[in-house]
């Protein structure tokens, strides 16, 4: 990547944030150069954010990033040739000290240990990615919003992928977790033109192709079930094959074509089962991975299972997203404000990615050189190349001193939002319900 690229596309990102525009591109420059941060106001103290601190949380207020042309602005730095690889999921932003705060819902964390065990209060957030590498810890998000109390992930990621698609040169695909495996998500992206590889867990069911018609009564729509769980339930494969990954040793790898979900009977899927063998032939695990692909043409069955081993490295953002960009670090009263904080974070990695061979590493005494640079290592060595670029945002004004409050005027307090439930729980059932 050339200086001159990085320079325009800062230039047009900048046009793109709407009214504020200047003070939140520079909110985004002290991001990329702030490695360590407790509070969300200490990023007006760095050398690239020229205003006070107040102005860092006005900016989230008064800014209007317009979604669609960063979008378009990051499809533009795509390859116009080769396959295109996508990865979705979504993670959540916990805020469960925040009760004035509106649309809150359950959200699941991963390493959740609060009162709420797995789950916490706070706001949902969906995430399209393209991974540009087979291997390494790169993500670059081309859409990240949030899921309103009206939505769900699945009705949201398949929103955003159709969105993406439109905008591709060519078929992509497209890999996604257990949650999206499912025969809501198979239907919500029938009609958009893209491959899918998603993940299947071993308690749903598939079914298999009907028999031959018999000629009386209807025709039946359902083969035999297949219960992954379940091995009296798997007929032969259509194929079988053991392959020596350089990673995992040898790998078993079988497929059933014809499967589908029995909702979704239209739309025929290739079931695939991934397991591990150990030297002497068996398997090192009593659960394998399960995939299931829905598409036009299906790679061949050796590589296609190790292209969804890409699917992690938008788990790696995340990480990425939460530690060293801040993400979580503002607490924001309204959820537009987080939506439009939300809105910087892809800026930021695409600026990371296209300033990679710009810049020198400069790792820490403890830290050993790398022959390819992480996000966190550009981010680490992004403020001499900052300077030399500039900022296409201008020098702020002196305004003069604010009056502040006026006196005798009443503060009110926010009102408190209850938690949102997007699924009613059941009733329990009672000794009177039963009768």
């Amino acid at each position: 990547m050339t200086y001159d690229s990085l320079y325009g596309f800062r230039h047009r990102a900048h046009k793109y944030l709407g009214r504020a525009r200047d003070a939140t591109f520079e909110l985004v420059d002290a991001v990329l150069t702030s490695r360590h941060l407790s509070s969300f106001v200490e990023l007006s103290q760095s050398p690239l954010f020229r205003r006070k601190w107040p102005s860092a949380y006005e900016a989230l207020q008064d800014s209007r990033p317009q979604r669609q042309r960063l979008m378009r602005l990051y499809l533009e730095q795509l390859p116009s040739d080769g396959p295109i690889v996508l990865a979705g999921d979504h993670t959540g932003w916990p805020r469960p000290e925040a009760k004035r705060l509106r649309e809150r819902t359950h959200e699941h964390q991963a390493n959740g240990g609060g009162s709420l065990g797995p789950v916490s209060l706070g706001q949902g957030y969906s995430t399209l990615a393209w991974v540009p590498e087979a291997e390494g810890s790169w993500a670059l998000p081309l859409r990240h919003e949030r899921i309103t109390s009206w939505e769900s992930p699945i009705s949201l990621a398949a929103f955003q992928l159709r969105q993406v698609c439109q905008s591709l040169p060519h078929r992509p695909l497209s890999l996604w977790d257990s949650e999206y495996g499912c025969a809501s998500f198979v239907l919500k992206t029938a009609d958009i033109k893209a491959d899918k590889l998603m993940r299947l867990r071993s308690n749903r069911n598939l079914w298999g192709a009907p028999p031959p018609y018999s000629g009386r009564g209807r025709p039946r729509v359902h083969g035999d079930c297949f219960k992954p769980n379940d091995p009296a339930t798997w007929p032969e494969p259509n194929q079988d094959l053991t392959v020596v990954d350089p990673k995992l040793g040898a790998v078993r790898v079988r497929a059933w074509h014809q499967m589908h979900f029995r909702q979704a009977a239209p739309h025929p899927m290739t079931l695939i089962q991934v397991q591990r063998l150990g030297e002497d032939g068996q398997p090192r695990s009593i659960r394998p991975l399960w995939l299931v692909w829905v598409g036009d043409t299906m790679p061949d069955l050796e590589h296609l299972w190790q292209r969804y081993l890409r699917r992690f490295a938008l788990e790696h953002w995340y990480r990425f997203l939460k530690q060293r960009l801040h993400w979580m670090v503002p607490k924001l009263g309204e959820p537009k404000a987080a939506e439009r904080w939300s809105d910087l974070m892809p800026l930021a990695t695409w600026q990371l990615w296209l300033a990679r061979d710009l810049v020198q590493d400069a790792p820490l005494p403890w830290q050993k050189k790398l022959p390819i640079l992480t996000p966190g290592r550009v981010a680490d060595s992004i403020a001499s190349l900052l300077a030399r670029l500039g900022s296409p945002a201008q020098a702020p004004k002196p305004r003069g001193k604010s009056p502040g409050w006026p006196k005798g005027q009443n503060r009110n307090r926010k009102p408190r939002y209850p938690t949102v439930r997007k699924r009613p729980s059941r009733p329990k059932k009672t000794s009177q319900t039963v009768a």
